[in-house]
């Protein structure tokens, strides 16, 4: 029995790339993001004095609630999120991997590039300098960008269409979280679900809102127009290169 490779991926229309950051820019596997959900927990025992698995339990109700951590604390703390954003997003890099794959498959794409990250845009900076990606896009939106509104709420993604001016239609969302790919959909742009095995959340799986629960659940199929678990590989397929050129035999 003959198995036939997938499709290539039908995005010759796009010329906007839109790709979030955590577990997607680079791989869950790297478990980035552990270390800084270890200092969301630190943050809120130092802020409302709990112990550390009280406030851990908190932690995950505002992000259960409020879609992140940091939206809960403002609204149910009045805090000032410049604070938290760089606690929190002042890790370790180390773990990153050097990816030349990506590297030269984000830049074989026509068109613009953006990161569009529920964290700071300094964290996306960070990120993208050490994976030596930086280069290659034309702005990052953070959280800072959406006046702290996060994905998945809709006026965050129309607020990022505004001020780059991207046509959704014309564009293609890179999520690892399938609930945050829906209100992408919903404006026209063309989904792509990262999906790993790995689970980034270290949580049980009822209470991990945005872990496999979210990013297998039933209710994905109808937003999500293509999954894949290696970008690199995907973006090849949407961009293909030109064959290189036949070398002149004569030549010396």
């Amino acid at each position: 029995m003959t198995i036939k490779p997938p499709a290539a991926p039908l995005l010759d229309h796009v010329t906007d790339w839109v790709f979030d950051l955590d577990n997607t820019l680079y791989p869950a596997e790297c478990d980035l993001f552990a270390e800084i959900d270890t200092r969301m927990t630190d943050f809120v025992a130092r802020l409302t004095g709990l112990e550390r698995a009280e406030a851990r339990k908190l932690q995950k109700h505002y992000y259960a609630t409020y879609g992140t951590t940091l939206s809960g604390l403002m609204t149910e703390h009045g805090l000032d999120p410049a604070e938290f954003l760089h606690f929190v997003h002042e890790i370790d890099l180390s773990p990153l991997p050097d990816l030349p794959h990506l590297r030269s498959a984000i830049a074989a794409l026509p068109g613009r590039k953006f990161i569009y990250t529920n964290g700071p845009r300094r964290h996306a900076e960070r990120v993208t300098e050490k994976m030596g990606l930086a280069h290659l896009f034309t702005d990052s939106f953070g959280i800072e960008e959406s006046a702290y509104t996060p994905k998945p709420h809709l006026p965050a993604y129309e607020r990022f269409c505004r001020l780059h001016k991207v046509e959704p239609h014309g564009a293609a969302f890179f999520e690892d979280l399938a609930r945050n790919l829906l209100p992408a959909k919903t404006l026209g742009f063309t989904t792509v679900l990262v999906q790993s095995a790995k689970d980034w959340s270290h949580e049980p799986i009822e209470a991990r809102p945005a872990g496999a629960g979210d990013v297998f659940g039933g209710d994905g199929a109808g937003h999500i127009d293509y999954t894949t678990v290696d970008l690199a590989a995907f973006l090849d397929q949407a961009a293909p290169r030109p064959p290189a050129e036949p070398k002149d035999e004569t030549d010396v």
